[in-house]
């Protein structure tokens, strides 16, 4: 198998999905390693739900052999949360992109 990049550039679902498909998971099989229904991770993955926290990302991940960070909505939550102690960087960022 090829070797996975360290972080997707995928949205959610579409990466759930890739995973689930190089590791031969079904959503049952994921349901019972993250303790999370199927049905919500067929929302989850078809966009029907919004994206869950990160504790529930986090399971997943796990149950499909990835870092958290893997998916980009993560690595997003961290930057955000980042930025939101730094208001001097968030102004000087949007000045530099508002150009």
């Amino acid at each position: 198998m090829a070797r996975r990049r360290t972080f997707s550039d995928e949205a959610l679902g579409p990466t759930i999905e890739r995973l689930m498909m190089e590791t031969g998971t079904t959503y049952r099989a994921l349901a019972e390693k993250t303790d999370l229904s199927a049905g919500y991770l067929n929302h989850i993955v078809h966009g029907n739900r919004p994206v869950p926290s990160t504790d529930v990302l986090a399971r997943i991940a796990k149950a499909l052999g990835a870092k958290p960070e893997y998916f980009r909505e993560v690595r997003i939550r961290v930057i955000t949360e980042k930025l939101e102690t730094m208001p001097d960087l968030v102004d000087r960022l949007y000045k530099r992109l508002g150009s």
